[in-house]
């Protein structure tokens, strides 16, 4: 990245696009699951693409572009080919992860319980010969790790990227902020998902945690300020951290929960896990 501004940068607030990645998440990732519950499963038969998949598909395709559109609005360059690379890996993570998902949820219909790791289910442990069940935690490596952090690696990078090319002098005029809270509420509580279905919270953490460290030296070494859209990204970055925590002290003693988490770094349990752990019951 150069550190060569655009000619005539304006300071403004991208509504248009961060309200875009609001409604494409909510839809496409969060409302794949859902989409999956709602649809009568005669519609969509098991040996063919759910729709929960062809909404994984639309997003693998569609999210590169928003992306690209922001890095495009930066008030400083970005690289390019880097940008690129960035956007391959991530194509390349959100397919192993289409595929990995894809077949989890036929999993789920047959009897595999999500609060549970792959050697504790009861469909597993019936398995014949008994080490087919290396082959279903292999998926699941695709699926959760390898899948998701070459999903959001770059995902969180491009972000990082937009991010240290929005600090402003501090003799510019600042644009008004108010407008970006309910937009900045609606991205959080979605990043929040993200995050905890993800399990990707000490990727989270590093982004935010290098987020607020360029801050912090551009605003008392460099003398410089964030515009609009860099103050929109960190608060709602951190809000997100705030909302993750208050999430994982409701089952911080969880034994169950511990149990299935055991190995993971940080213990931040899944939504769609405690959904089959508490919920299933209900719904």
């Amino acid at each position: 990245m150069t550190d060569r501004r655009t000619p005539q940068h304006v300071e403004k607030f991208h509504w248009h696009l961060w309200l875009l990645f609001a409604i494409e998440n909510w839809i496409l990732d969060f409302g794949r699951p859902i989409a999956m519950l709602i649809f009568p499963l005669e519609w969509f038969p098991l040996n063919l693409p759910s729709v929960g998949d062809y909404f994984h598909m639309i997003y693998n395709i569609v999210t590169p572009f928003i992306l690209q559109s922001l890095i495009l609005k930066s008030p400083r360059k970005v690289n390019q080919s880097l940008f690129t690379i960035l956007m391959t890996i991530f194509v390349m993570g959100a397919s192993i992860h289409l595929v990995g998902d894809s077949i989890n949820h036929r999993l789920v219909l047959n009897g595999y319980q999500l609060h549970l790791s792959v050697r504790e289910n009861p469909i597993m442990q019936k398995l014949d010969p008994p080490s087919l069940i290396d082959s279903f935690e292999l998926l699941y490596f695709y699926d959760e790790e390898l899948g998701h952090y070459m999903w959001y690696l770059p995902y969180f990078l491009c972000f990082l990227l937009f991010f240290n090319s929005t600090f402003v002098s501090t003799q510019t005029k600042s644009t008004n902020a108010k407008g970006f809270w309910p937009l900045a509420l609606l991205n959080s509580t979605y990043y929040w998902y993200l995050v905890t279905e993800g399990q990707i919270t000490p990727l989270f953490i590093a982004t935010t945690f290098f987020m607020t460290i360029i801050w912090l030296y551009q605003r008392f070494v460099k003398g410089n300020r964030l515009d609009i859209n860099g103050r929109f990204l960190l608060f709602t970055f951190h809000l997100t951290i705030i909302f993750v925590a208050v999430w994982t002290s409701f089952f911080w003693n969880d034994e169950i929960l511990r149990t299935k988490y055991a190995s993971s770094l940080i213990y931040v349990p899944e939504p769609w896990s405690v959904y089959s752990l508490y919920g299933k019951r209900f719904f």
